[in-house]
């Protein structure tokens, strides 16, 4: 059992881009559509629930509100009357509907506008806007044969139209006219999907198509189909019956154009549910794609050369496949989306020149060399490189082809994006530009790495990357929205979550650490282990008093330390810094005896005293009492911050790491020493009696 998928089915650019458009523009709310986005139901009820509101005239436009135009395009008349009315126009149209439009506008100047296509689809309605009055849509061939002759006609095709309808049409046309002008407007993307469905279709027992049943390029692969084989057309997966699959081998599966790939992957899996249960398993290897290349053409029928064949004669051909042979044949080898390698052979300022083995040279703009910002293009080609690039342009007024070198490697660059996204595997990407919010760089597409993922903490100056190559992992990854965000910081917080898993794992309390200054607080600092941040308290830093960690350390300064407390299950680490320090109070003891006279410096005075300074990490209190000698009210009237004072040891209690000193005693010391002297003096002083005293007195008077 075999279910076989189409190699080109699903969305194609031009829905891709309308829908891209419209979800953007509804992102900033209040948005219209003129008429459904795309001819798919389902669709367009995602884009309902995202804002975007459908409306069937101009005239329902609620002012102030965004008008989404479809990818069916509009007649000229929307635009002018949306210009009168002042509304913001966000123009979907597909840029192959648009290349249709400028050739009916310009072609019916000088002839008779035929469009070949579903004269009630809104992409026909539109065409013939823009071609004015001298114009007409045909549907068959039967119509083709009964229009008048005119000197000159221009014949169109609407994008979905089927090859071999055009040009059954163009034949009989030339029975109509001395000069027919075709244009091939036909969609290549359509052709691509018709083609694949109708080789398919060949190999298949059943076919299975699905899009919208108003979807003209679905209808018109139902329609190939069918001639092939049995074929349903269906929009949902539930629309799928049993009764179709039995006895089927081989089951061909397809989309139009306007059928997103969920749609189709929900119908793929009930598929094989429901044929294995009809016809037993399916291998996995049995499960294959016709074809599996994808090639990207973005808006290249906006900047391709319009391909025209004059017929000055008319000529009539019963082959069919002749004249679609004749046609092709005037098309050119190298096509827009065509993927093509060449050398380097030439380099400017603003351009690189390819070899690419044809009539002319292409050549590379500098925008279309990277997918971000180039500063200089020798740093990303040199002359000899053999490079890959899209041909955007076959041909421009120089006459070189137009290459593009950043849209080649954006469809080379998303299935391996894609895959990394999925595997979570580091890449490595040069930062080329800083942009709000983050940085840029170049991996085929181009990357976005926001401010919050470069590093493990705040990054104040983004400049400084610039040129630098970042270690990086996909962490979010849309194809289709060409949306690619990066982050370094995820692969530093794992390789941070197994530096500190090891950190836990052998630190032992009591090791002694280095470490960096990461952060201070007012309760202390945060020291980087390498790993992990362990703190080192304000009341771990030293032995004396520390009014702020800024005292002790600052930020970036190595330090070692002391682990004091590992507390696995919180994940805290407890550091110390004066333990790598002699205790002062091991020894103060012997330092400060009893009855010994120190000086200290007042550090804080307190209600009941003043805490006096001896050494680092050693405060002694002086005690109220003990400040003078007479009775003290406030101890501010005694002593003073920053104050030397001189006391006496009166308590040293190591053990419980106080001292008392006073002041009270030196003085009282003081004052008994000095009583002393006088005392002592006294008793050396010569003794005299009061007799020979008055008899000296007298003596004198009488010698007067």
């Amino acid at each position: 059992m075999v279910i076989k998928r189409a190699g080109k089915a699903g969305f194609c650019f031009g829905v891709k881009r309308a829908i891209e458009m419209a979800e953007k523009a509804a992102s900033r709310g209040n948005t219209a559509s003129l008429g459904p986005l795309i001819h798919n139901q389902q669709v367009v009820e995602q884009l309902t629930k995202k804002g975007i509101r459908e409306i069937q005239s101009i005239k329902d436009v609620r002012e102030g509100q965004q008008l989404v135009i479809r990818s069916h395009g509009v007649p000229p008349e929307v635009y002018s009357e949306a210009e009168k009315r002042g509304l913001i126009i966000i123009d979907a149209t597909c840029p192959y509907v648009q290349k249709a439009q400028r050739l009916a506008a310009k072609s019916s100047k000088d002839s008779f506008i035929v469009v070949v296509g579903d004269r009630s689809h809104p992409e026909v309605i539109g065409i013939l806007g823009w071609a004015g009055e001298n114009s007409k849509t045909i549907e068959t061939l039967e119509e083709a044969k009964e229009l008048s002759n005119y000197p000159s006609i221009a014949v169109l095709a609407q994008t979905t139209q089927p090859k071999n309808n055009y040009f059954a049409i163009t034949e009989e046309l030339k029975k109509h006219t001395d000069n027919l002008i075709i244009h091939n407007t036909i969609c290549s993307a359509t052709e691509e999907r018709q083609a694949s469905a109708d080789e398919l279709s060949k190999s298949v027992d059943v076919m299975i198509v699905v899009g919208g049943r108003s979807s003209s390029n679905t209808r018109k692969l139902g329609a190939i189909c069918s001639g092939k084989t049995k074929t349903h057309l269906i929009e949902t997966a539930h629309e799928l019956q049993e009764i179709w699959f039995q006895d089927a081998k081989n089951v061909g599966l397809t989309a139009g154009a306007s059928t997103p790939d969920w749609i189709i992957e929900e119908v793929y899996k009930k598929m094989s549910e429901i044929m294995e249960n009809t016809n037993g398993a399916l291998e996995k290897d049995e499960v294959t794609n016709v074809e599996d290349e994808t090639v990207e053409k973005e808006a290249i029928a906006e900047e391709e050369p319009v391909q025209e064949t004059a017929v000055d004669s008319p000529t009539v051909s019963s082959d069919e496949d002749s004249t679609m042979e004749s046609f092709d044949s005037q098309l050119p080898k190298i096509y827009g989306g065509a993927i093509v390698n060449g050398t380097v052979v030439k380099i400017t300022n603003d351009e690189v020149f390819v070899d690419i083995a044809w009539k002319s040279e292409g050549i590379i703009p500098i925008d279309e060399l990277a997918a971000t910002k180039v500063l200089d293009i020798n740093d990303h080609v040199k002359i000899g490189d053999t490079i890959s690039t899209m041909v955007t342009r076959v041909e421009n007024k120089e006459g070189y082809t137009v290459l593009s070198r950043r849209r080649a490697a954006e469809i080379e660059a998303r299935e391996r994006l894609a895959k990394l996204a999925e595997t979570k595997e580091e890449i490595q990407g040069k930062v080329t530009e800083v942009v709000k919010g983050g940085l840029l760089v170049d991996l085929g597409m181009r990357g976005f790495v926001p401010a919050s993922q470069i590093e493990l903490s705040f990054v104040d100056d983004l400049n400084k990357y610039i040129g630098k190559k970042l270690r990086l992992r996909v962490i979010e990854f849309d194809s289709f929205k060409k949306k690619l965000v990066l982050s370094q910081k995820v692969i530093l917080a794992e390789e941070q979550l197994e530096k500190r898993e090891e950190l836990f794992r052998t630190l032992q309390e009591g090791d002694v650490v280095k470490g960096i200054v990461r952060r201070l607080v007012s309760f202390g600092a945060f020291i980087d282990l390498g790993g992990a941040d362990g703190l080192l308290h304000v009341s771990d830093m030293a032995y004396s008093r520390v009014n702020n960690p800024s005292e002790i350390v600052k930020v970036d300064d190595e330090v070692e330390v002391q682990i004091l407390r590992v507390d696995k299950e919180k994940g805290r680490i407890s550091l110390g810094l004066k333990q790598l320090k002699v205790n002062p109070w091991s020894v103060i003891a012997e330092k400060y005896p009893l009855g010994a006279i120190v000086k200290g410096k007042v550090v804080r005075i307190a209600v009941f005293g003043a805490f006096v300074q001896l050494e680092d990490g050693v405060d002694a209190l002086v005690h109220i009492s003990q400040l003078a000698d007479h009775r003290v009210s406030k101890v501010e009237d005694i002593v003073e911050v920053g104050q030397v004072i001189t006391a006496k040891v009166i308590e040293c209690k190591p053990e419980g790491k106080r001292i008392s000193l006073s002041i009270k005693e030196v003085l009282l010391d003081s004052q008994k020493a000095s009583d002393q002297e006088a005392l002592d003096s006294q008793q050396e002083s010569p003794i005299i009696t009061i007799g020979d005293a008055v008899g000296d007195i007298q003596d004198n008077s009488s010698k007067e």
